[in-house]
């Protein structure tokens, strides 16, 4: 039955988000806003309200693969987000611009995200590999090292679970500060606001459901190493 809750529930609940958001965003990529201010133009307009000179915007392919990259100090926006005025091209864009205002700021939050990230990428690799390969030598007579393994993808799941953690709170102030600013710069009027609400809580849907899953997966091996000692 836990198997069921570990893994169905995290799969049905991550494809749910994923179609939410799919969904949210075209709608209100058909809405154009009142102003016909575009993606770049609202990315350009917050950042600047917040002091920010030094960061590049730039458009990149693809759909949905907006960004902020605080290394390089890059806004990336994709091209219906760059050049579109729709509310979800504006939304999208003016949250990316909450990216770089809490790398201005020094949110802590972003800080501790930013540090994780090359550890993450290791324990993101490593995991599958090892987790499989645990459960091979279990299921072919190499309980020991096999149980060991398991053990060390746990450590590895366990860093995944604390970094889509801590993401969660970033997304979350990152939307927070563009709505504020959206209204507040003139950018949108209120009423106009219901369709970036309705794209940037649907995206953030998407990194609730990512760390639903990621903590599914660790529960589960977690109560195979459990069930070892028992």
């Amino acid at each position: 039955m836990y198997w069921l809750i570990l893994f169905i529930g995290p799969m049905i609940f991550g494809l749910y988000a994923q179609h939410k958001i799919k969904k949210a965003y075209a709608k209100n990529l058909r809405i154009g806003s009142r102003g016909r201010i575009t993606g770049y133009e609202a990315a350009k307009a917050v950042i600047s309200s917040a002091g920010i000179t030094d960061v590049e915007i730039v458009q990149v392919p693809g759909q949905l693969s907006d960004h902020y990259d605080p290394i390089r100090k890059r806004l990336a926006l994709s091209q219906a987000n760059y050049q579109g005025s729709s509310l979800a091209a504006v939304g999208v864009a003016a949250h990316e611009a909450g990216h770089a205002i809490q790398h201005k700021v020094g949110y802590s939050m972003m800080k501790i995200r930013q540090t994780m990230v090359p550890v993450t990428q290791i324990a993101s690799t490593v995991s599958s590999y090892v987790m499989m390969g645990g459960i091979f030598l279990i299921m072919f007579g190499g309980a020991v090292l096999g149980y060991n393994l398991l053990a060390l993808g746990a450590v590895a799941l366990a860093v995944i679970v604390f970094f889509q953690l801590v993401t969660l709170p970033v997304e979350f102030d990152a939307s927070r500060r563009a709505k504020v600013q959206l209204v507040e710069l003139g950018i949108l009027d209120r009423d106009e606001m219901k369709g970036v609400n309705e794209t940037l809580n649907a995206a953030a849907l998407t990194y609730v459901a990512a760390f639903v899953a990621a903590l599914g997966s660790l529960l589960h091996v977690l109560m195979l190493l459990q069930g070892r000692r028992d």
